[in-house]
């Protein structure tokens, strides 16, 4: 039900210019899969998609590394890019107005395969940032909001470090300890791993 792509490319933000790797990850069944997080490279995540229809592209945030393979996989596709509005400076520049997308929503539900992945708008690694809540899996697909070992960076343009503080705190450490959190990059974890470490984050950020 869950599949995961590694991508490389950078990530370039504020003049700066980084090489990442990036997980793209892939839910569904046999018959259908939505994408999250179309990194740098659209032939090996459709390759993975296989013959399955890709029912959309769901962006978690519009850091470059994150959509730049997502013009291209949905016009491969066929498949509607997904991203909050609120993200809608840094969907700019990378693709102008040339590439379009529809508007995420907090709380939609979005259904592929039998399973319901919920939006949680996660804003402070930027102010669109969302995480994608599957409680049939036990599984969350964070982004760059929550990584194993702490939040994601908020050193950047559009991005506050209070305000991930509480998306995680409000939003996600509220789920069960037992959900595995899928990040952006790097190895997943567990909500209950990173939940007593939230104090710890908050005096290090300061």
């Amino acid at each position: 039900m869950i599949d995961r792509v590694i991508t490389s490319g950078t990530f370039s933000l504020d003049g700066g210019t980084w090489d990442v790797d990036n997980n793209v990850w892939l839910v569904g069944d046999a018959r259908e899969v939505v994408v999250i997080d179309a990194a740098h490279d659209a032939a090996p995540i459709a390759e993975r998609a296989g013959g399955r229809a890709v029912k959309a592209v769901v962006c978690t945030h519009a850091h470059n590394d994150h959509i730049n393979a997502a013009g291209p996989l949905a016009a491969r596709t066929g498949a509607p890019i997904r991203l909050h509005p609120a993200d809608q400076v840094l969907w700019e520049q990378q693709y102008g107005a040339e590439v379009t997308y529809e508007p995420l929503e907090d709380g939609e539900k979005i259904e592929v395969g039998g399973i319901v992945l919920e939006v949680l708008h996660t804003p402070g690694h930027s102010p669109g940032a969302v995480c994608l809540y599957a409680a049939d899996l036990g599984a969350l697909f964070s982004g760059d909001t929550l990584f194993k070992g702490g939040p994601g960076a908020t050193g950047r343009s559009y991005s506050s470090f209070d305000t991930i503080i509480r998306s995680i705190r409000e939003r996600l450490l509220t789920l069960p300890p037992e959900t595995v959190v899928h990040t952006g990059h790097g190895d997943s974890t567990t909500i209950g791993a990173e939940a007593p470490h939230l104090e710890e984050w908050i005096a290090r950020g300061q």
